[in-house]
């Protein structure tokens, strides 16, 4: 094969593998992952790699052994398509996790969780 031809097929490989992976994936949260926080948040706030959808968000929130907490529903950021904000009431001290699923722009689904400890 000539060079041409590689490099043209080493392109079209390279692309359709960007694409292939082109999903929102949580870059950071805050609060972060395994922290612990002094002071309850207000709200959650997931960081995305690429835009996401609210509409077709969730986000479960439990505490302490697994009682379900009621957040409110997850919100886009003023100004920022990447980021989800999740209100949550007054949290106790203990230990909380948050189970999001998400869709990208791409119409992929995506799912994970954070952890995180009040003070």
């Amino acid at each position: 094969m000539n060079k041409t031809l590689c490099t043209i097929a080493l392109l079209v490989t390279a692309a359709a593998t960007t694409t292939a992976f082109a999903h929102a994936k949580l870059q950071k949260s805050e609060p972060e992952n395994g922290s612990t926080v002094a002071v309850a948040p207000a709200a959650v706030k997931l960081h995305y790699n690429e835009p996401v959808e609210a509409a077709m968000s969730s986000v479960k929130f439990t505490g302490s052994g697994d009682v379900v907490v009621q957040a409110g529903m997850p919100t886009l950021a003023e100004g920022d398509d990447k980021t989800l904000v999740v209100p949550v009431p007054k949290l106790q001290a203990g230990d909380y996790r948050v189970e999001w699923s998400t869709m990208g722009r791409d119409g992929h689904h995506t799912k994970g969780e954070v952890r995180f400890t009040v003070k």
